[in-house]
């Protein structure tokens, strides 16, 4: 299994520097650049020396291809530049910061989805057609069609500006510090409450769903039926023999998600104010900070083919009959 990922690690670099080369030309192709903005100034600060300057030292001026070429060196020195915004921080500095954010509340979504979504799931596969079945297909559907910033956007006016049980946005109250650690804990949950929600409401809508076709088509199968014509309970059946095989397309789905809440907390860090990786990539969009957008490509795409990976892995610790490297994978 160990070679397996090493061989996976290394035909995934060519992967990741097209998706970097592609993405670093769809990004200096649009029209403007930071330069542009400093040229709207009103009060006529940027004078045409200083803009080229500034062009000069960003590599504005330089051709495509050999702005690409000096980013790439950077980049195989884990060195991502430095921002174009006014502070001109280190972009891992700027991403070091939020990253966590991003990944503490994805982390804990994908927790609630998986604990909520697998038991749905092999519930209505057991129970097809029952109460709970048409309960939870009228819920998938709704979770299907419900916008995340619609939704958030209610949750807000009922719970916040109605209700006023939780606050709008951020992480922490403007005098947080003032509190005590008890209430300092609650007040970051708080915070928590709304956009986990939003989030959890549209993944769980879809696990169920992934969960129970996959349940169903397990429980039809010839050693399902086996063994229940032998007498185990049904509860052995499906806990120990048909379950560990329906997980398998719900790994695959899980391991394609991971880099995709990275990209999708977008919206909801925006809407609530949530200082994490979706909030950064939308200033730095607006600034046409190229740096700082790169770096959250490169941490996107990375998580993408780490993801890819570890779902093929996982494979072979639920599926044991399958092989990596013409090895049978241990458990």
């Amino acid at each position: 299994m160990l070679l397996y990922a090493l061989r996976r690690l290394l035909l995934a670099l060519p992967l990741l520097i097209g998706i970097t080369f592609v993405s670093f030309a769809v990004i200096h192709l649009a029209p403007g650049d930071p330069t542009a903005i400093a040229q709207t100034d009103p009060e006529g600060r940027w004078t045409p020396e200083l803009i080229k300057m500034m062009r000069e030292q960003w590599d504005l001026d330089k051709p495509l291809h050999v702005q690409y070429w000096r980013w790439i060196k950077r980049l195989v020195q884990l060195d991502f530049g430095r921002s174009f915004s006014q502070d001109g921080r280190p972009v891992i500095q700027k991403i070091g910061e939020r990253l966590p954010v991003t990944l503490l509340l994805n982390l804990i979504e994908m927790i609630i989805i998986l604990l909520l979504a697998i038991p749905i799931g092999v519930l209505s596969a057991t129970r097809q057609y029952s109460l709970f079945d048409k309960v939870t297909s009228v819920f998938v559907f709704t979770g299907f069609a419900t916008p995340d910033f619609w939704l958030a956007q209610l949750f807000v006016l009922l719970f916040s500006v109605e209700l006023g049980w939780l606050p709008i946005s951020g992480l922490r109250h403007v005098n947080a510090e003032y509190f005590t650690w008890w209430r300092q804990q609650w007040d970051f949950l708080s915070h928590l409450v709304l956009p986990i929600s939003v989030v959890v409401f549209g993944g769980l809508a879809g696990f169920s769903r992934y969960m129970r076709q996959s349940m169903l088509e397990v429980v039809r199968q010839d050693y399902v039926q086996s063994a229940r014509a032998k007498g185990l309970s049904e509860r052995v059946v499906i806990g120990k023999h048909a379950l560990r095989n329906a997980l398998m397309p719900v790994v695959t789905i899980l391991g394609l998600s991971l880099p995709g809440l990275v990209g999708g907390s977008v919206i909801i860090e925006w809407i609530f104010a949530i200082p994490g990786m979706g909030q950064l990539m939308v200033q730095s969009a607006f600034e046409r900070d190229y740096p700082v957008i790169m770096g959250n490509l490169v941490i996107v795409a990375t998580l993408t083919l780490l993801a890819n990976l570890a779902a093929d892995i996982a494979y072979g610790v639920v599926d044991p009959r399958i092989r990596f490297g013409g090895r049978r994978a241990r458990r």
